[in-house]
């Protein structure tokens, strides 16, 4: 997970400055720590996220697939979501499509968000409905590549997620359906895309930002089996490798200092548990 960039979808987020704190409910404490939409949603300043602009969108991903810009979506009813309904938003987030029918591409991680459970989108539905609203408008994307009509069929049976105390099982849901960290630390195949299949979590996939270049670390046990639990946790809310080194934007440890420990655990135990690449 140690998301030296989230794929896309947090592809130019500065670390998140989201306060520590005792998350009143699950979508606080999803969308302020492991999911951490702010991290592409707000508005970035080379100090941090734009005071007042949380989740309001225009920050400019540019990507092989062309152009991608941050949607508004805060409630604000003419320029962000606020006439959607909560089943729309959600199949937004889960099916990548709009309520006109138009598809959204990438980097919005929707293969993986598919899996997100029923429970925890409906908390960050939620959570979204509750902050502020903010008139922005924002410009299209600009795609170089034809997306597809759809990321599947839509989605129609209850999705569960694994519990807590299925350690590896969650800490591969946290990574994957909600902190989408193999889309980034995947190795991208001959069309840009992540390859879980023959590369999950060898890294090697590259941001390009104010920063200069980062380029997503491999975090199977091939690269962390030096490390400790206490080392990986580090670099996951603090930025910093055992040596020293400062990670890179768009590593997103702004938000992922408010992980809770025992999801930092299981995350853990999961990262533990991958094929070596």
């Amino acid at each position: 997970m140690l998301r030296c960039g989230l794929t896309l979808c947090v592809v130019l987020g500065f670390a998140g400055t989201a306060a520590a704190q005792t998350p009143p409910d699950r979508g606080t404490y999803l969308v302020n720590s492991i999911v951490a939409c702010g991290n592409c949603h707000t508005p970035q300043t080379p100090q941090g996220p734009a005071p007042g602009k949380e989740f309001s969108g225009g920050t400019r991903f540019q990507i092989e697939a062309g152009v991608a810009m941050a949607a508004n979506i805060t409630p604000d009813a003419e320029t962000g979501i606020g006439k959607w309904s909560d089943q729309e938003i959600i199949a937004a987030i889960r099916e990548g499509k709009r309520p006109d029918g138009t598809i959204i591409g990438p980097p919005m991680p929707i293969p993986l968000y598919r899996n997100m459970s029923d429970e925890d989108v409906k908390s960050i539905v939620a959570y979204v409905r509750k902050v502020p609203a903010v008139s922005n408008k924002v410009a299209k994307s600009e795609y170089k590549i034809t997306l597809p009509p759809a990321y599947g069929p839509p989605i129609k049976d209850p999705v569960e997620a694994p519990t807590p105390s299925q350690t590896v099982a969650y800490g591969a849901y946290l990574a994957g359906p909600l902190g989408h960290c193999i889309e980034c630390h995947s190795t991208p195949d001959a069309k840009g895309a992540p390859d879980f299949v023959n590369r999950l979590g060898a890294g090697g996939m590259q941001f390009s930002g104010p920063w200069g270049t980062s380029i997503a670390r491999n975090i199977t046990p091939t690269n962390l089996a030096s490390w400790s639990d206490a080392d990986i946790k580090k670099a996951i809310t603090t930025g910093m490798r055992p040596d020293g080194e400062r990670l890179k934007p768009p590593m997103a440890y702004g938000y992922y200092k408010n992980i809770a420990p025992g999801d930092l655990d299981a995350i853990v135990a999961y990262l533990r548990s991958m094929k070596d690449k």
